[in-house]
């Protein structure tokens, strides 16, 4: 019996940006932006990718997409490898995947009317025109906690908040199945974050979405996701179900990264802080061996001058990319 298909298999994505210099633009380095990344989003789950700025995490989004193009490896979706698709049939799969940005204000253009910006995509793909254009859009605008008489309105007319929703709106226009949520809440007031964040689980109980959700927020990535992806420096250094991650980190960097979290009551919980010490490695000449070893405080001598760590399955779907976990090993963890 064959193991059922994900939605969307990433394997060995890669995505390195030329640095150019002299009188001739000459290539002389790279920027290792995404450097060997693989996951899969099953239909109906949330995969949230977290990491420090900088990591990788929302140059791996809009690649997968093609909003960038690959420097190497394959975004297979419904077994389709998204890189070697030609335009026409790329342009036929985009309905199916789409992206909800960051910062709510740029992303819409202030030219255009409410209307225009969340119809264009249907308009393009000529799914509607006319007065059923206007009624799909009144449908959309609705669905995401707005009104019909906001169609004639422009972005600078609204909160924050509500330009986000105009956002989740023109990214349901063309009933996709998966969305990457790029940062999609990171920009808005927290008590507007957990509005959009319900609006995002109402969608996907309703209508079956898949989300890749980038996120810093270790607190909002752990009330959406199924799975949750730790990047570091282009990589994948730990992979394990929401539960699994937040309650048995393995990797030093996850488990730096969950210390950070703040909690409601600071004087009644007993949790030990870890401070990385260094700034991040330059992704143009990332370190030999594992990328992390010059921050991480159990850092070996295979670490600096060996290989890349090996990928380990401590259980059933979690994994990390550490050579003291391959030894057997698991670094301390002050847990609360």
């Amino acid at each position: 019996m064959t193991a059922p298909q994900h939605l969307l298999e990433v394997r060995n994505l890669k995505k390195h940006f030329p640095i150019r210099k002299g009188l001739f633009s000459q290539v002389v380095g790279h920027v290792k932006a995404v450097d060997g990344v693989s996951f899969h989003v099953d239909a109906g789950e949330t995969l949230g990718l977290v990491g420090e700025s900088g990591c990788g995490k929302t140059t791996a989004g809009r690649t997968l997409l093609r909003l960038l193009e690959p420097t190497g490896g394959e975004a297979l979706f419904d077994g389709k490898d998204v890189f070697t698709l030609p335009q026409e049939e790329l342009r036929l799969l985009r309905r199916r995947m789409q992206i909800i940005f960051q910062d709510p204000y740029s992303s819409l253009n202030p030219r255009l009317n409410v209307e225009t910006i969340v119809g264009e995509a249907l308009k393009v793909h000529g799914l509607a025109s006319g007065q059923e254009l206007r009624d799909r859009v009144v449908q959309l605008l609705e669905r995401v906690g707005l009104l019909a008489s906001h169609m004639g309105r422009y972005p600078h007319e609204f909160s924050g908040g509500q330009r986000q929703r105009i956002g989740i709106a023109r990214a349901l226009a063309l009933n996709p199945s998966f969305i990457v949520c790029d940062e999609a809440v990171s920009a808005l007031d927290v008590s507007i974050q957990a509005q959009v964040i319900n609006l995002l689980q109402e969608l996907q109980d309703e209508l079956g979405l898949s989300y890749l959700f980038i996120a810093h927020d270790l607190s909002v990535v752990k009330h959406i996701s199924d799975r949750v992806a730790v990047m570091y420096l282009g990589e994948i250094v730990e992979m394990a179900t929401s539960e699994q991650l937040f309650h048995d980190p393995r990797h030093p960097y996850t488990q730096a990264l969950l210390s950070a979290i703040p909690v409601p009551r600071p004087s009644r919980t007993k949790r030990e802080r870890i401070v990385l010490t260094g700034d991040v490695p330059n992704p143009i000449n990332p370190p030999a061996g594992c990328h992390f070893h010059p921050r991480c405080p159990y850092a070996m001598a295979k670490c600096r001058t060996g290989a890349s760590p090996p990928t380990v399955e401590i259980a059933p779907g979690h994994k990390a990319a550490c050579h003291l976990i391959a030894d057997g090993q698991t670094p301390p963890y002050a847990r609360p």
